[in-house]
């Protein structure tokens, strides 16, 4: 981690919220911070501050795919509603440049969809070489949803999880790196945040009368959540395990979550395909 992040961090965030083994979701304070020892007045400074290096180490990957790098990374946003996935991509994802940035919201399959494998809307929505996925909601609606409305039979959710996983290993062998971020925020931090979408008529549009019904289904999400946990996080696709409450801490640890994945890849600038001494006196001469 980066000198300007280190002194807000005592752990640094890949670690402090990488899912483990015997994790319970069912124990997580959503209010919590983990790894972060500064003050919110600090953490949103350092989103701004953080986001700049963000779009720098983006504007590299975008450069090298425009130079034919494969390369590319996917941001997995899976959370309940009012989480906060779309505050996560106005405040994260719009510190970058939206040139090198293919982001899909995924909602309930159209008719096309429902006729094809489940993971073929997917397959077709994965970003390009040189770019930063993102991707609200996702293939996992496919245990999470799926599974506790009881759409498919469970002999047919339970075999997903092994395929999911070999659909990312795959894609991992592309060259796409993937930064699977589950978002979790209280039963009583929802409700106050549907409320206020209730109370302002600018928000009315975010409110979906399904979410109450949803709300009366939390026990069956948090078991398919947990289970989603613990057989789909893997050493090379692992799970980052983020409290939402405080919408801030959720930001910049995103934020330092990608930080890290771009980071890994060591991207260079790409080299010039042209003599730059030669096209310094040809544009001298023009």
């Amino acid at each position: 981690m980066a000198d300007n992040a280190a002194g807000l961090w005592e752990t640094p965030a890949a670690e402090a919220l990488r899912f483990r083994p015997g994790m319970q979701i069912a124990d997580l304070d959503s209010r919590s911070t983990p790894g972060f020892v500064s003050s919110k007045i600090d953490g949103k400074r350092a989103l701004h501050e953080r986001g700049t290096v963000l779009s720098s180490l983006q504007e590299k990957l975008y450069a090298n795919g425009r130079s034919g790098d494969n390369r590319s990374v996917l941001l997995v946003l899976q959370g309940m509603d009012t989480a906060g996935k779309g505050g996560m991509v106005r405040h994260v994802i719009g510190h970058v440049d939206p040139q090198g940035v293919d982001h899909v919201a995924f909602g309930v399959p159209t008719d096309e969809e429902k006729r094809h494998h489940y993971l073929w809307r997917v397959t077709k929505a994965l970003p390009r070489g040189g770019q930063l996925g993102v991707f609200d909601r996702s293939h996992y609606e496919d245990v999470l949803v799926v599974r506790v409305h009881g759409f498919v039979p469970e002999t047919v959710w339970r075999g997903r999880y092994d395929e999911i996983n070999q659909f990312e290993k795959e894609l991992l062998g592309t060259g796409t790196t993937l930064v699977k971020v589950a978002m979790f925020v209280s039963l009583d931090e929802q409700k106050s945040r549907l409320q206020k979408r209730l109370e302002r008529p600018d928000k009315y549009w975010k409110y979906n009368p399904g979410d109450v019904t949803e709300r009366k289904l939390w026990p069956a999400y948090q078991d398919a959540y947990q289970a989603m946990l613990d057989k789909t996080s893997t050493e090379d696709a692992p799970w980052y395990v983020v409290p939402c409450d405080r919408k801030w801490y959720s930001r910049i640890a995103v934020t330092e979550l990608l930080i890290d994945a771009f980071e890994r890849l060591r991207l260079e600038w790409p080299e010039p395909d042209f003599d730059v001494d030669t096209e310094k006196r040809r544009l001298a001469e023009s």
